[in-house]
Parts: structure tokens; C-alpha cells; sequence
């Protein structure tokens, strides 16, 4: 979803020397496949964006494989971009390394100050790990590498309707099916309490462009925080794709299963201080998901 919309992008104004192996083209767990990779092309800068992702279910059923695949990702990527000696990489991580009981809003300083999400613990390790590698790369060789950190993603190409979706694709994609059924009713995981921030993918994109251009290691903190900075509970989320979709039947929230954590919202002040802010809204970005899903050919 983020690789085809930053390349979309980048071809937009002008970019046209653009590497994009699929992940059958490039094995970025395999250290000795991805430094050859480097050496055999002449690579200036890097979009890391690629990971094994998914939502609660999915985080809980194979914890070792995220945190396995993500952290050999983050690793033989960061080194081969060192032996490269590449102009600048971009690592891009996620909300969910700060603490389950973190102080809202975010704030980038508060990574580390207490115990990660349960739910998504191996994903989370994987990140923080990721991005410590570009601050210390940077610290001890004089590298080039910056990280961000966004909010729950969301738009165009997301994985839709599996198991391992996330919510905004999940709940989309079963609605769309519940409507188009004629089902009675849709159950949700968890009580519909918890709040999450949202940003359009293309936000996104924009975001990522706007660093890579306009800042180098040495302008910027550890990382910084991407998002809308905005948020909403699952429970709202759910009515509001339930009205966008058109599905008339009854929601019922299953409290049995788990929320994950209570609140993520992220502090963007050294983000909007820095020069960037999300311009998408969230209706707006629900209706344009929505439209893209319906026409792909992926419902039912």
C-alpha cells in the first residue's frame, strides 16, 4: 500500500530511476542476497518500507514472525546501505513501539518509558530495534539515516477482508460483504472503546517525500511522528464505515476479545514545527478508500 503510493508519487514529479523489487525479485531477510542487491545497483536513496504487518489477530497467532522477519529486514537493510555508502535511507516504523499505558498525546521522547502493547509486542521490538539501528549507524559511522513514525495507515492497495487486515481494511471489506449478503448483523472484536488515529496513505507519501528532500540525520531527532492528529474510537470508526458502505443491519461488539491498547494518538508538534501536516480528513480518506474497494475487484 505505502511502496505504491510513494511511487505513484515519485513518477508524478518527475522520478523515473526507481528500484521497486517485489519481495519474490528480493529476499530483504537473506543478509548475503540483499548486500549483492546494493553492490550490483547503483543506489542512492532508501525507502525502507517493506514488513510482515497485520492487525491483532494476526500479531497473535505468529508473534515470532514478526518480530523475526521485521528485525532481519531492518538489519540487513541498514547494513547494506552502510557498506553502499548510500546517500540517505528512510526507515519507516509505527506507532505501536511506544508503551501500552503511554501518556496521550505521544510524544517521541516517551519510547522506552514503559512496557509495549501485549498484542503486537514481537511487531513493536522489530521497530524500535529498526529505528535504533539508523541513531546508532548514524552515531558511530556518520551515516545518513532518518526515521518516521506514522499512525495506523490506511487507503488504496491495503490488504482487505483476511484474517491478517487491519481494522479499517477488515471492517471495510466485511461491511461491503455484510451489505451485499444481505446479513442481519456484523459482530467486531472487542468492546469498540479503545481510540486510534488515522492517516491516509498518500498523507503519507507526501510525508515521506517532504524529509527525504528537506532534511538530513543531523536536522532531526531520532525519528519523528507522522500522523493526522486526530482520533476516534473503534466504535464511532465502525458507524461511520457502516453509513459510507450503506449496510443497514446490527453491529455487535464481542468485549471477549481483546482491544489492544486503550489510546494511540501521536504528538505531531515536531513534525507541523518541521514543515508538514496530513491534509486528508478522515471521511474524506474512508470515502476515497472505500470507492478504490469497490471498484479493485477484490469484494465479493
Amino acid at each position: 500500500m505505502v511502496g505504491l503510493s510513494l511511487v505513484d508519487k515519485m513518477r508524478a514529479v518527475g522520478f523515473s530511476n526507481l528500484l521497486v523489487p517485489s519481495s519474490q525479485e528480493l529476499n530483504l531477510t537473506r543478509q548475503k542476497i540483499v548486500e549483492e542487491y546494493f553492490c550490483g545497483n547503483k543506489i542512492d536513496y532508501v525507502f525502507h518500507l517493506a514488513g510482515k504487518v497485520g492487525g491483532i489477530p494476526a500479531n497473535m497467532a505468529s508473534p515470532a514472525e514478526f518480530l523475526f522477519n521485521n528485525l532481519l529486514m531492518a538489519a540487513n537493510i541498514t547494513e547494506a546501505a552502510r557498506k553502499s555508502n548510500i546517500k540517505k535511507l528512510l526507515f519507516l516504523g509505527s506507532s505501536c513501539i511506544y508503551p501500552r499505558e503511554c501518556p496521550q498525546p505521544m510524544k517521541e521522547e516517551y519510547l522506552l518509558a514503559g512496557k509495549p502493547e501485549p498484542t503486537n509486542e514481537g511487531y513493536a521490538l522489530a521497530k524500535i530495534t529498526g529505528l535504533k539501528l539508523c541513531e546508532f549507524y548514524n552515531k558511530q559511522y556518520g551515516t545518513n539515516f532518518i526515521s518516521l513514525m506514522p499512525c495506523n495507515l490506511y487507503g488504496p492497495n491495503d490488504h482487505f477482508g483476511r484474517e491478517s487486515s487491519h481494522v479499517m481494511p477488515a471492517l471495510i471489506a466485511r461491511f461491503v460483504t455484510a451489505r451485499n449478503e444481505g446479513r442481519e448483523s456484523l459482530e467486531v472484536w472487542g468492546t469498540g472503546k479503545p481510540k486510534r488515529e488515522f492517516l491516509y496513505v498518500d498523507d503519507l507519501s507526501d510525508a515521506m517525500l517532504f524529509f527525504m528532500n528537506k532534511y538530513n540525520a543531523n536536522d532531526l531527532p531520532a525519528f519523528v511522528n507522522i500522523g493526522s492528529g486526530a482520533d476516534i474510537s473503534i466504535k464511532d470508526l465502525t458507524f461511520l464505515i457502516k453509513d459510507n458502505v450503506g449496510y443497514k443491519g446490527e453491529i455487535k461488539f464481542d468485549p471477549s476479545k481483546p482491544d489492544g491498547m486503550p489510546i494511540k494518538l501521536l504528538d505531531t508538534e515536531k513534525g507541523t514545527r518541521l514543515g508538514w501536516k496530513a491534509h486528508t480528513s478522515l471521511k474524506e480518506g474512508i470515502k476515497k478508500t472505500i470507492s478504490w474497494y469497490l471498484s479493485s475487484g477484490q469484494k465479493k
